[in-house]
């Protein structure tokens, strides 16, 4: 399935044209559950992922076969304000690990099972600083979604997008301050280890930007143009991708879910085919999913990124997966069911 936008005017036409979960599928997913050789409701949280899940695939009873795991790398203009506490080099150094095996992400999508791709965005040329203007031009943003979208393989059954990009969390507190309102320090968490001072001028950075970007009150997709990275962008297109595809996501950390709440606030009900899988340290990550109405699986205390989050969440939507194709229903096993 190839990206057909060229404008974000198209974007919006792909959002308000999204399928939906097949619905009898959900039925019958719940009937099966209310069979298996449980008391009802014994497997929690569980179940309600089977039965989810199988609405968005379209069956009844099926499992996770081939999870996929994206990072997107970008470089932001914003760094040269001082927002974090590493420098924008890292990002493409990280890149070279992920390609090495040596990170993170690499290590738990292994763990669970799921093939991994990176694709770094023209790290050579980072997006205009924030504080200043818009991150992107239309062009730009069309290609970083167009990007995200087209690296979704037609065959994942359940996507994890995670993210590199030094800067990239003052994006994000940019974008949630544009989208929510409150104050920027609500918003605005210490990324990569900044100190007090660091982060009170980090902030300060992102009350700037959405105020000479006028962000405040605009479209997602105006947002996601004016305040986001290209690895934001490339998120979000993912993200679209797998609802066109119905393929459910699990959100990773504070940035994923700005760039996927980009998406919502362009379209309501644009991520019915997410859940997310963990909340992180990052604080405004928490605040974020409240506003979406989206309960985390997991509070780990994680502010890393890379996806990482999500791939551990993966492993539960596999289990739960799991549990409702594998077990026996009571007529199957001779257990009475009461």
């Amino acid at each position: 399935m190839r990206a057909d936008f060229l404008t974000l005017s198209d974007v919006a036409r792909h959002l308000r044209d999204l399928p939906g979960p097949d619905t009898a599928a959900r039925a019958a997913a719940r009937v099966r559950d209310a069979q298996l050789t449980k008391p009802p409701g014994a497997l929690g949280r569980l179940e309600d992922l089977a039965i989810w899940y199988c609405g968005w695939r379209g069956a009844a009873r099926v499992r996770v076969d081939a999870p996929q795991v994206l990072v997107f790398a970008g470089n932001h203009g914003v760094c040269a304000q001082g927002v974090s506490a590493f420098p924008a080099s890292v990002t493409a150094q990280m890149v070279a690990n992920f390609r090495a095996g040596g990170a993170a992400v690499n290590q738990l999508a292994e763990a669970a099972g799921a093939r991994m791709d990176v694709h770094p965005l023209d790290l050579d040329r980072p997006t205009a600083d924030i504080s200043l203007g818009a991150a992107m031009t239309e062009a730009e943003v069309i290609a970083a979604l167009r990007a995200g979208w087209e690296a979704v393989d037609h065959a994942t059954d359940l996507l994890v997008v995670g993210e590199m990009g030094i800067g990239n969390t003052t994006a994000a507190a940019a974008i949630a301050f544009a989208l929510y309102g409150g104050q920027a320090p609500d918003w605005t968490g210490r990324g990569t280890g900044l100190d007090d001072a660091g982060l009170t001028r980090k902030a300060r950075i992102v009350a700037k930007a959405v105020a000479v970007n006028a962000a405040s009150g605009l479209d997602g997709l105006e947002v996601l143009r004016r305040l986001g990275g290209r690895e934001i962008a490339a998120m979000a297109g993912a993200i679209l991708r797998a609802r066109a595809g119905r393929i459910p996501v699990v959100l990773d950390g504070f940035i994923c879910t700005a760039a996927a709440a980009c998406l919502e606030a362009a379209q309501h009900g644009a991520l019915d085919h997410a859940i997310a899988g963990h909340v992180s340290a990052e604080p405004g990550h928490a605040r974020l999913l409240e506003y979406l109405g989206k309960v985390p699986l997991l509070s780990l205390g994680l502010r890393l990124g890379e996806g990482s989050g999500g791939v551990l969440a993966m492993g539960i939507v596999r289990s739960a997966l799991a549990c409702h194709a594998g077990m026996a229903t009571f007529a199957e096993a001779g257990v009475s069911d009461g």
